[in-house]
Order: C-alpha cells, then structure tokens, then sequence
C-alpha cells in the first residue's frame, strides 16, 4: 500500500511539473495579447486625438448660425442634413432640408492640367411648401450650387407617406422658358434665391467640418472605454 502512495504522490508531482510550463505560456500569451491591444489602442487614439487637434488649428470651425434672413436653421447635430423653416403671409409654411455635400461637376480651367481636380460642390434641397392641412404641398428638389439655388424638379403631393405612386412632373428643363422663368421668382419671393445658395455652401462647409471632429470624438471616447 505503502508503494502504491509513493506511486501516486509521483504522478502528482510530475502532473504539476508538465502543467506548470504551460500555464505559464498561456499566460505570457494572453499578457502580449493584451500589451498588443493597449497599444494599438493606444496609437489609434494618440492619431485621433492629433487629427482633432490639427483640424482645430487649421481652420476652426465656427459656431453655427441659427437664422438666415426669416427662416429658423436647425442644425441637426451629428445628421447628413439641416432644416430651414418659415412661415410666409397668412396661411404658407415653408420647410427646406438640405443634405450636406452630395455631388459635383468638375471645374473647367482652360485646359490648365493643374486644375483639373477642382471641382464646383452641391448640395441637395428639398424645399415643401404648406398651406393648411388637405390643401397638397408644393415641393421644389433643387440643387445648392456655390453661388446659385437650381430647380430640378417640381412635385405636387398630399401630406404624409403617398398611398399609391404619384406623378412627378416633367423635368424642369423641359417646361417653357418663362415659366420656369416664373417658378425660380417663386421661391425668391420667399427668400429662395442665389444668395441662399452661396449662404448654404458656407454653412454646410462648416458643418462638414463640425461633424468630422465630432465624429473623431466619438470615436477617441469609444476606444478609450473600459
């Protein structure tokens, strides 16, 4: 019996002696695992944290504006788009979202190869018009170009989700000249005008810029979570 336990006491010892090594690779691999990590983690925030700093000194973005002319802006903090609202005379209510940048036509420069990857920015209006419930909304999609608003098309439609597909009219090039002549007095009556496309690009222009270090912010806080 004597034997017996000398024999298993043995084992035992030599079971510790196979294990111990082992436990302590895995150890060792799970702390390198995690040294890598932090210090991955690390770099990624100490780039983030130096892109937010740069952006800021490069151009800091300014305090958004909450008005232009009578339309009330909201910003729409960490969205593609802002609203405009106003009323006009006694019954019209006018709303407008704006996308941020969302397309583009090159530059020509006169052949200039230098040139050549300058491009003129837009953005996308969508401008509804309201007078009373049941009464259908008048809606203008336009494009905001630098220093011009362009009518793209022009929608009639009721309040709400459509029931069933609704006509669109026809491409706004294809109406006669002066009525199309009349549609942009329209919307300039109501403050809609070329001025507002220049004001628009400069606003989105610092919203891009807000929204981008806000979005690095995010992103730094998200990594640094314990």
């Amino acid at each position: 019996m004597m034997h017996h336990m000398i024999l298993g006491q043995l084992r035992g010892a030599a079971q510790k002696l196979l294990w111990q090594p082992k436990a302590l690779l895995t150890t060792t691999r799970n702390y390198i695992s995690v040294m890598r990590r932090e210090a991955f983690e690390g770099n990624l925030t100490r780039l983030l944290r130096n892109e937010i700093q740069y952006e800021i000194d490069r151009s800091p973005p300014s305090k958004p504006v909450s008005k232009y002319g009578s339309f009330m802006i909201d910003e729409r903090p960490g969205e593609q788009w802002t609203r405009l609202e106003r009323k006009f005379g006694e019954n019209e209510e006018i709303k407008i979202d704006v996308t941020m940048f969302d397309g583009f036509v090159p530059v020509n420069k006169g052949g200039d190869a230098s040139k050549e990857h300058e491009v003129y920015l837009h953005a996308t209006m969508v401008i509804d018009i309201f007078k009373g419930e049941g009464n259908g909304v008048l809606e203008f999609v336009c494009f905001a170009w630098p220093n011009s608003v362009e009518i793209r098309k022009v929608i009639m439609h009721g309040h709400g989700p459509a029931a069933s597909p609704i006509y669109t009219g026809p491409h706004f090039k294809e109406l006669d000249d002066k009525l199309q002549d009349e549609l942009y007095n329209f919307l300039e009556t109501r403050g809609i005008d070329d001025d507002m496309g220049e004001f628009l690009h400069q606003y989105i222009r610092n919203k891009a810029k807000i929204e981008y270090i806000r979005w690095m912010g995010k992103a730094k806080s998200f990594i640094e979570m314990k």
